[in-house]
């Protein structure tokens, strides 16, 4: 029988020394396992740093740190676009002219 998107599966993740079940689409198994990984190896480098104590503040501060890594990418990404849009501006206009002086 073939998978659907709509198949969930439950797994079991370690982080931290704790298991947690979580539930998610079949087809992002894979993906949620490579986060969960990431996420225990950064709250155990905050832990190893001794600089936080606590899981919860450990979890506070690899999520601080997470979120300000995404909100940095998201605004390299706006950059790119905003590039992209200049790119395509430039391109049109060098057609637009290009057009203008064959039409002469």
């Amino acid at each position: 029988m073939q998978a659907s998107s709509r198949d969930v599966c439950t797994l079991q993740v370690d982080i931290l020394d704790k298991q947690y079940q979580v539930s998610c689409p079949a087809e992002q198994r894979e993906a949620l396992q490579r986060a969960a990984r990431q996420l225990d190896q950064r709250m155990r480098d905050v832990r190893a740093r001794g600089q936080v104590i606590g899981l919860e503040r450990i979890a506070v501060m690899v999520a601080l740190n997470l979120s300000h890594e995404l909100l940095e990418a998201q605004g390299r990404v706006e950059g790119w676009r905003e590039g992209g849009r200049r790119l395509n501006r430039q391109a049109e206009d060098l057609l637009e002219a290009l057009a203008a002086a064959l039409e002469c």
